[in-house]
């Protein structure tokens, strides 16, 4: 697939990319294919807490959390 970035001062507002029309055609069939959700006050705040607690390094290296299930199945 072939992209061109052309730059602000070009635009004049925001960076455009230029696609085939057959790519553009699929993707707007695929946009109106999947759903877009809304997600609920309290899916907003898990989010927020876990964007937090990633800043804050709270997380496991995905690594250990197949060694850590492979121990349990034992």
């Amino acid at each position: 697939m072939a992209v061109v970035m052309i730059p602000k001062e070009l635009a004049q507002k925001e960076d455009l990319v230029i696609i085939p029309r057959s790519e553009y055609e699929e993707f707007l069939a695929l946009k109106r294919v999947i759903p877009t959700v809304k997600p609920t006050k309290a899916e907003l705040r898990i989010i927020r807490r876990g964007e937090r607690e990633f800043r804050e390094g709270k997380y496991a290296e995905w690594n250990e959390v197949k060694r850590n299930l492979a121990r349990r199945r034992k």
